[in-house]
């Protein structure tokens, strides 16, 4: 493989392009309920902590993390489509959402099954860091019902017309159902826009979508096979490829960094990571790379820049805790600090 030469004022144009996309994401939405406490003594009822209440804080998780991390990048120009339940936490994600300036017009509730939800609880004491004790999930993973699906295909077919891009983020909660990725791609390829999908297993049922962004693992998964070297790599990349017709796979390799493949093209190309010091916390950072990977795609970025892109938008959400999201003013003063020519991207 050969160092594959970037221009960095054009990879910084295309950093400034990503406001313009308008995004539309079709997943498993949820928000994360964070409840913190601090530790009073053990229960007289059971050898349990006793928390006194301090905080409760309120985040979009799952699939509304990669939107709202597409929100703060491209200003807000991003609709949702999921499903909410009629109960005490659908509000509560439809109001975060509009917090975050991402549209629900799209959002459909389902009273059959709740809204998801996963709630942490963390305590500390006097002398100790805030650590999580225990977590809750709200959740059903059933396939929505036929009317429920109709409706979002419906809301789909409506939707897709007003967007440049689509991601299809896939937390394995159900909404993504052949139907629904079939009616996805095929409304989508009616009105040449892109379709990405963030997706953990069952890599075969995107068929036809334009770039998949899976880790090493679920990757191995899918091909069936370890990925121990070069030659495994490309093979695992050519496999999904031509498992999922797909034009361009984006696999995100941990501290390896990337590996970008496109269709027709016998090397891939390696990205390396762009930090790794003060790495405190890796959740919520693939949300963060299919959403700014889908917006340099949609914003006109070849897939190797597009991936650039988006591992500097993970080396800065990798620093907080918990879903973290970024900014092109952060993306860009991250570009700036570093010095490329420390780096060897080869294609």
């Amino acid at each position: 493989m050969q160092n594959f030469d970037f221009d960095k004022e054009k990879l910084e144009l295309y950093i400034d392009k990503l406001t313009e996309p308008n995004i539309l994401i079709i997943g498993d939405m949820g928000i994360d309920e964070m409840i913190y406490g601090d530790t009073e003594r053990i229960s007289r009822e059971a050898p349990v902590l006793i928390l006194r209440h301090a905080s409760t804080k309120i985040i979009l998780g799952q699939a509304a993390n990669a939107a709202h991390n597409l929100a703060t990048i491209n200003g807000g120009k991003v609709s949702a489509i999921g499903l909410y339940g009629n109960d005490y936490y659908g509000p509560m994600l439809l109001d975060a959402f509009k917090n975050a300036g991402i549209n629900t017009d799209f959002m459909v509730q389902d009273n059959s099954r709740p809204t998801t939800v996963k709630s942490r609880i963390s305590g500390a004491s006097f002398h100790s860091v805030t650590q999580q004790i225990v977590r809750i999930d709200r959740l059903a993973t059933n396939p929505p019902s036929k009317e429920t699906e109709d409706k979002i295909i419906e809301n789909i077919e409506k939707a897709i017309p007003l967007h440049d891009a689509v991601i299809l983020s896939d937390y394995n909660i159900g909404l993504l159902t052949d139907r629904i990725i079939a009616a996805t791609v095929t409304c989508a390829k009616e009105h040449g826009k892109i379709v990405v999908a963030d997706v953990q297993k069952d890599m075969h049922r995107y068929k036809g979508v334009y770039a998949l962004t899976p880790n090493q693992p679920d990757s191995e998964k899918a091909a069936g096979y370890f990925i121990k070297d070069a030659a495994t790599l490309n093979s695992a990349g050519a496999d999904i490829l031509k498992m999922t017709d797909a034009q361009v796979l984006l696999l995100t390799r941990g501290g390896d960094g990337m590996a970008v493949f496109e269709k027709g093209k016998q090397e891939h190309t390696d990205v390396p990571v762009f930090n790794k010091t003060n790495v405190f916390d890796v959740t919520g950072a693939g949300d963060t790379v299919v959403a700014s990977f889908t917006l340099a795609l949609a914003a006109g970025a070849p897939p190797k820049y597009a991936a650039i892109i988006g591992n500097i938008a993970a080396s800065i959400v990798i620093r907080s805790f918990g879903c973290a999201t970024t900014s092109i003013d952060e993306i860009k003063s991250s570009l700036n600090k570093m010095n490329m020519e420390n780096y060897t991207i080869k294609a």
